[in-house]
């Protein structure tokens, strides 16, 4: 399969913005005002859900081979971008849902299920999948959907309590346990059609309210004794666990990377305040904790995209090493765009509780954004998978193996085709890391140069702190037994080392060969690096020192830019609707 160019893409992004139109617009059915109606009747946004469907949005969700679009992660991610600037609960509820539910029947279905699948989608269907029961957190195993198995297939017995579009999909694929005993082989996954469902043998069961995404149709459903013949199976038996690892690979890196639309809302509606407001007596704009906190919020977008970035490519260029990226992305991304939404709040002040209003999309978010966090691919379920994959990793001494390709580290970058049968459930290398010496080495020399922009320095000593966290994790985990706290801390640290060596990469391969669609050459400049690299360093636990103000400057002017010029405030800045 070959991926497809930037020109295609762009296009794909252009036409979904322009689609939806100016958010500001009271008159936009698909506005701000719109979707915190909508929010209000705990609804889905309606009118959205059908100018999607009669876009043929669903055929970015169905590869290219089955007559959709599907041919590249990151495309994907940035397609549903303008559709989660909106409304976040629509982009899950209309599209991601779908996607994570279909990417199971990609990987393990028969030929005919995947063509069954795809005409759903392209139909205007939904998928929905079930993984886990409720109260089990995020492991996966301890499922309360068992599957008996019977001459001509299995029985469904057991409760999966929250399933989102759980009532209203064509297509239900349903992880179940198999035998009594947990384990990795007891899982089977199967594709259900519930209207050819037995009377008396399956309910959905009512809504849950939630508080974020209010508008999602997450239901129950209960099987009491269905029949599911064995033409239903996904892949193998017993290969249950093993096909979702597979699809987490894909699904992680997806739905935090579109969430980065909801935070730069969130960046944007508190500009909006800001402009042209006082507070005790000077510009809003100019006092030092807003703008603090603003400049911030940008530049954890820029960390964000940039992990999200080296996640949805490497699918396409490290496909044995995207099990740790892309469980990295799902486990630092949604705390991190919480964490710097919340830090917007001394922006808007009391108005961070209008549900209505120019300023009402910014609570909105802030309830939406920790539902990403939740599920069977939640933070604590990701940590859990780069514990064991981690001292694999420090075995030998970080940093020594082949570094990234530098096609990894460009956003517009040409990427080969998607060969699902080549990504593995655990990783034996992590070229990421690996290029952090290179990124740092490059620093140092740059930094030595007479002349040389202050930011440089900052940013060459800060990766250098960097390296020394890499250096001292195999001390952290040595003698620390299975499940020690210990080793979830160097699990996380890692995550963070791996969030600072995409920036350095980015910024790199940037300054090395700049991209033609971003001419002011922003990402090229280590004022944006060294703030960066800032963040990252402290929330280590480290001293960053003080940073030259040029890099202050930097930031804040390219951020009151992108908002003059309604461009986006992550790595593409890319030209909005409104």
């Amino acid at each position: 399969m070959t991926g497809s160019d930037e020109t295609s893409v762009a296009a794909r992004v252009a036409a979904v913005e322009d689609l939806l139109g100016d958010p500001g617009d009271p008159g936009n059915p698909t506005g701000a005002a719109a979707v915190l109606a909508a929010d209000e009747r705990a609804e889905m946004l309606a009118e959205g859900e059908r100018l999607l469907h009669g876009h043929g949005i669903a055929a970015e969700f169905v590869p290219t081979a089955l007559g959709g679009r599907l041919d590249r992660v990151d495309a994907l991610a940035r397609v549903l971008r303008p559709v989660f600037r909106r409304d976040a609960t629509l982009g899950l509820g209309f599209g991601v849902t779908s996607v994570l539910a279909a990417t199971n029947v990609w990987f393990g279905g028969r030929p005919e299920q995947r063509e069954r699948t795809a005409r759903l989608l392209l139909t205007g269907g939904r998928v929905a999948v079930a993984h886990q029961g409720s109260g089990r957190g995020g492991d996966f195993v301890r499922s309360s959907l068992t599957a008996d198995r019977t001459a001509d297939g299995y029985t469904l017995r057991g409760v999966k309590p929250v399933v989102n579009n759980g009532g209203r999909a064509g297509l239900l694929v349903l992880f179940a346990r198999t035998e009594a005993e947990t384990g990795p082989h007891d899982h089977c996954a199967l594709l259900l059609d519930p209207a050819r469902t037995e009377p008396g043998r399956y309910r959905v069961l009512p809504r849950r309210r939630m508080t974020g995404m209010r508008g999602l149709e997450a239901v129950g459903l209960a099987f009491a004794g269905q029949p599911a013949p064995a033409d239903r199976l996904l892949g193998a038996p017993g290969t249950g666990v093993g096909l979702a690892q597979r699809s987490f690979q894909l699904t992680r890196s997806l739905l935090p990377s579109m969430a980065i639309a909801s935070a730069d809302t969130c960046l944007r509606t508190a500009l909006s305040f800001a402009v042209g407001r006082s507070r005790y007596g000077r510009p809003l704009l100019r006092t030092p904790a807003a703008r603090a906190a603003m400049d911030a919020a940008f530049v954890d977008l820029l960390i964000a995209d940039s992990l999200a970035l080296v996640a949805t490519r490497a699918a396409h260029l490290l496909p044995t090493q995207t099990s740790v990226l892309a469980a990295a992305v799902r486990y630092l991304l949604p705390r991190l765009l919480r964490e710097s939404t919340y830090d917007l709040s001394v922006v808007l002040g009391a108005r961070v509780f209008d549900r209505s209003g120019p300023y009402g999309l910014f609570q909105k978010n802030v309830r939406d954004l920790p539902v990403i966090s939740l599920g069977h691919a939640g933070t604590s379920a990701c940590l859990a998978t780069l514990v064991p994959q981690l001292a694999r990793l420090l075995e030998r001494p970080p940093m020594s193996g082949e570094p990234a390709p530098a096609e990894l580290f460009r956003p517009r970058g040409p990427l080969p085709g998607l060969d699902l049968d080549r990504l593995v459930p655990a990783a034996r290398h992590d070229a990421l890391a690996a290029s952090l010496a290179e990124g740092t080495a490059t620093l140092r020399a740059l930094a030595a140069v007479p002349g040389a922009p202050a930011a440089t320095a900052s940013a060459a000593a800060l990766a250098g702190t960097v390296v020394q966290e890499l250096r001292g994790l195999p001390g952290r985990l040595a003698g620390a037994p299975d499940g020690h706290p210990g080793v979830f801390a160097a699990a996380d640290r890692y995550v963070l080392v791996l969030a600072a060596a995409a920036c350095l990469g980015v910024w790199q391969h940037e300054r090395t060969a700049p991209d033609p669609a971003s001419p002011d050459g922003f990402l090229a400049d280590p004022g944006w690096l060294a703030p960066a690299l800032s963040r990252i360093v402290r929330r280590l636990g480290h001293p960053a020192g003080e940073l030259p103000r040029t890099c202050a400057d930097h930031v804040h002017r390219e951020l009151l830019d992108r908002f003059a010029s309604l461009r986006s405030f992550d790595l593409y800045d890319t030209p909005l609707a409104g």
